[in-house]
């Protein structure tokens, strides 16, 4: 018999009826007694009932072990992890975008904390002739040569965030921090809410799979619903959804318990049923078939700037669409490129930490791909993935980027903790909830702010950082400005990987890197 299952008869079998019978002179000892007869009555269940190896062999005692493991991760937080060591953002990340939120002083006094020898770690060369962006290279034109409504969007963006994945008030101060300071706000694939819509701040409309609030009862598109919204004047762009970088080629079940009539109404579903998004569209299955939906799509919504957003997954599926575009003259007038870093979205671990290709690394090979085609002119791409500081927006936008989204940084400047709730419906700053007692601690009038502080003060870290390197301007920016360390010394994403020249992909010298993707590519099938 184990240690602890002997404590627990002792206190069972002496303790209840010794602090009975004290409590027979002593009234004030029922507390006591009180507290044997649960001791009991639990240790019993646990030994003879539980389902649980550790509580037959340790009753009672062994939910301190739950206890513990349940306030684990706050206390590791709090106490023990240092400035650099969290994922998905450390202190100092979350601490950044927190002060630039606040307008707090943002200096780091005594030095770097972060291990700029460590493997991996990214940099980039300065130079002894900084110079000044202008102000107006903040923003570039969206729109290639069939889009009649061109829109000239920041440099940073909110990516895209689901009214249902956030609460109204989130979405409310999101929206109204985007008119405010100038910037586009994506609906994420949950629909275009009137949560979106109430201050006015420009829209990104994503259309997923499910094709929520453009779509008939037996869930598939619905032309007519489609241009009554994508025609409104704040909806400036839309984006079509094929993967993103948290669950690439994955679907899901939003279950009937969450779909509210509110709900149901945004995203033209029925209430009280389960709602499912499916992995692939059904308007097509092909390349061809995509940027046929994207001309479609262009001329329902008046001409305005229509791309598509996804996780690189297979190099020669990319290629495909790109073959098709070649043979249709179908072009998008954007690219997302979306991260295996993940964002907000709950995902399937195996999915979340094994699928997909990391921003930085997708966003340059695709880049590459477009200049090897000389579709570079055409398309413009939008990075997505990790971007808390001016750096991440540099970096990206180096590689290949011309805008960037961010999704989980936003909320910080709402005033996420990063308590990893999402999925839980019981977020303790209101923001990734439902429960309307919770989601009023977004305060919109205050919190909009924080959104136009932290968006305006990562723009002018990032062009700071582009004159200390000497540009006056992002589109000078080029991947052999970003270096990253290996073993042998720092070398830039051009020595890392390989670059291609301009239209070198139309000819017969294909680098091999390319060469067999390449050649499997089919402008008839993913």
């Amino acid at each position: 018999m184990t240690f602890m299952v002997k404590m627990y008869w002792l206190i069972t079998l002496i303790g209840t009826p010794a602090s009975l019978a004290f409590a027979l002179w002593y009234p004030v000892a029922y507390g006591v007694t009180a507290f044997c007869l649960f001791w009991a009555v639990i240790g019993c269940y646990d030994m003879y009932f539980s389902h649980s190896n550790l509580r037959r062999n340790y009753p009672v005692v062994s939910y301190l072990r739950y206890i513990f493991e349940y306030i684990r991760p706050e206390i590791r937080q709090y106490f023990i992890a240092g400035n650099t060591e969290e994922r998905p953002f450390n202190r100092e990340q979350r601490n950044l975008v927190y002060r630039r939120a606040r307008l707090l002083p943002d200096t780091l006094p005594f030095g770097t904390e972060v291990d700029i020898l460590e493997d991996g770690y990214l940099t980039a060369e300065h130079s002894l002739s900084p110079k000044e962006v202008a102000e107006e290279d903040k923003r570039v034109l969206f729109g290639g040569p069939e889009c009649t409504q061109p829109y000239s969007a920041s440099r940073l963006n909110i990516s895209a965030m689901s009214f249902g994945a956030l609460s109204a008030n989130a979405i409310l101060a999101l929206n109204k921090g985007a008119k405010r300071g100038g910037f586009a706000h994506n609906t994420g694939e949950g629909g275009l809410s009137p949560y979106h819509l109430k201050f006015g701040g420009d829209i990104i409309w994503q259309i997923g799979t499910g094709y929520f609030g453009c779509r008939n009862q037996d869930g598939s598109f619905n032309a007519d619903a489609f241009k009554e919204r994508a025609t409104l004047e704040v909806v400036k762009m839309i984006e079509i959804k094929l993967s993103q970088g948290a669950k690439p080629s994955h679907g899901g079940i939003l279950p009937a318990a969450k779909v509210s009539r509110e709900i149901a109404e945004i995203r033209l579903v029925e209430a009280g049923k389960d709602v499912v998004s499916p992995p692939a569209h059904s308007v097509f299955n092909n390349p061809k078939g995509l940027l046929q939906f994207v001309r479609q799509l262009r001329q329902l919504s008046g001409g305005k700037p229509v791309g598509f957003k996804l996780c690189l997954g297979k190099k020669s599926e990319f290629l495909s669409i790109c073959k098709a575009m070649l043979e249709t003259q179908i072009f998008p007038d954007f690219i997302t490129i979306d991260g295996a870093e993940g964002g907000t979205g709950a995902a399937p671990l195996e999915f979340s930490n094994r699928l997909g290709t990391p921003c930085n690394e997708a966003v340059y090979y695709v880049n590459q791909v477009l200049i090897g085609l000389n579709l570079k002119d055409h398309i413009r791409l939008i990075a997505s993935g990790k971007t808390s500081s001016g750096f991440h927006i540099l970096s990206k936008v180096a590689l290949g980027a011309d805008t960037v989204n961010a999704a989980r940084t936003m909320m910080l400047a709402l005033g996420c903790i990063q308590s990893q709730s999402c999925n839980t419906n019981k977020c303790p700053t209101g923001i990734t909830t439902q429960d309307p007692q919770r989601s009023k601690a977004v305060h919109v009038e205050s919190k909009h702010i924080q959104v136009v502080n932290f968006h305006e003060q990562t723009i002018a870290s990032f062009m700071q950082l582009c004159g200390a390197i000497g540009y006056e301007h992002p589109d000078m920016l080029c991947p052999s400005d970003i270096y990253r360390r290996f073993d042998q010394g720092l070398l830039h994403f051009d020595e890392i990987y390989t670059p291609l020249a301009a239209g070198q992909l139309l000819t017969d010298d294909i680098p091999q890197p390319y060469l067999a993707d390449w050649q499997k590519a089919s402008v008839d099938c993913f």
